[in-house]
C-alpha cells in the first residue's frame, strides 16, 4: 500500500489569537510543524499543541523560524550563522520543554528558502537541530524542499525528508510562486485534493504555466493558515483515504 505524510503548520498564534483551526486540522493530518516562538506561537500554544498531538496521534515537529514575528517570518534576514543557531536552539528547546516528542524540525518561511540556497544559515539551523539530537539521545528528521540544508542535514547524519506543497503554486522550474504574486495560493480542495493523489501515484505536480514537474516528496504539506485551509485538509485525507494511500508520518 502507498503511503504519504500530510503536515501543516500549526501552533501559530499571534499576540494570543490563533491563526488557523488547529483542533480540526489536527484531526486530519499526520504530522504538524508546531511554531516555537518565532515567528508565532508562545507558551500556551505550545501547550496546547503537545496535548493535541496526543489526543489525535500526531507526531510533532519544531518549526523555527527568523525570530521576527512582526513580519510573521517572512522577511529574509542576513543573519549570522552563529546567531542564527542561537535563536533556532532557543525555539527548538522552547517546545522540547513544553514536553513535545518532537520527530523532524521543518524551518519556516524565509528561513526555509533561505536554507535551499545559503549553505552558511543552513548549516546553522542543521548545528541546532544535531544539538538538540544530541540532548534528546536519539535521532531527528528535517523538513524541506532540498538543497543546502539536505547536504548539510546528510552531512551531520541527520536524515532529510523532502516535502510537496498542496496548497501552492508552482512555477516550471519547480520554484514556488512567491507569495503576493498571482497564482501563489492555491483554495480550491478539490483541486488540492487532486494534486495530492497526483502527487503520490505519479510524482509530478501542474505548474501555474501547465508544465508538469517532478517532484519527489515523503510530506504533503496543507498551510494551517491559508484561506479554506480545513476544507482543502479534509478534502486531500479524503481523496487519499479513497484511493487506498495510507497517511502516515515517515518518523
Amino acid at each position: 500500500m502507498a503511503s504519504i505524510d500530510l503536515n501543516a503548520d500549526l501552533g501559530e498564534t499571534v499576540a494570543g489569537v490563533p491563526t488557523a483551526d488547529d483542533e480540526a486540522m489536527f484531526a486530519v493530518i499526520s504530522s504538524a510543524s508546531v511554531a516555537c516562538g518565532g515567528h508565532a506561537g508562545d507558551a500556551a500554544s505550545l501547550r496546547h499543541a503537545v496535548d493535541r498531538a496526543a489526543r489525535f496521534g500526531v507526531a510533532i515537529g519544531a518549526h523555527p523560524s527568523y525570530p521576527d514575528p512582526a513580519n510573521f517570518g517572512r522577511v529574509h534576514r542576513a543573519m549570522e550563522p552563529e546567531e542564527l543557531a542561537v535563536t533556532v536552539t532557543a525555539q527548538l528547546n522552547a517546545l522540547a520543554d513544553a514536553g513535545a516528542q518532537i520527530r523532524y524540525v521543518k524551518p519556516h518561511g524565509a528561513l526555509y528558502h533561505a536554507v535551499t540556497a545559503d549553505p552558511a544559515q543552513a548549516g546553522a539551523v542543521i548545528g541546532a537541530v544535531a544539538a538538540l539530537a544530541e540532548r534528546l539521545g536519539r535521532p531527528l528528521a528535517v523538513l524541506g524542499l532540498g538543497g543546502e540544508i539536505d547536504r548539510a542535514a546528510r552531512a551531520a547524519g541527520l536524515r532529510f525528508v523532502r516535502e510537496a506543497f498542496l496548497d501552492r503554486g508552482y512555477r516550471a522550474d519547480g520554484s514556488l510562486v512567491a507569495r503576493g504574486e498571482a497564482g501563489a495560493l492555491l483554495r480550491d480542495p478539490a483541486q488540492v485534493a487532486d494534486r495530492a493523489v497526483r502527487l503520490v501515484r505519479e510524482g509530478v505536480v501542474a505548474a501555474t504555466d501547465g508544465t508538469l514537474v517532478r517532484v519527489e516528496a515523503a510530506s504533503l504539506c496543507v498551510h494551517g493558515d491559508s484561506p479554506d485551509a480545513v476544507a482543502m485538509a479534509r478534502a486531500v485525507r479524503a481523496a487519499l483515504d479513497a484511493d487506498g494511500v495510507e497517511v502516515r508520518g515517515p518518523w
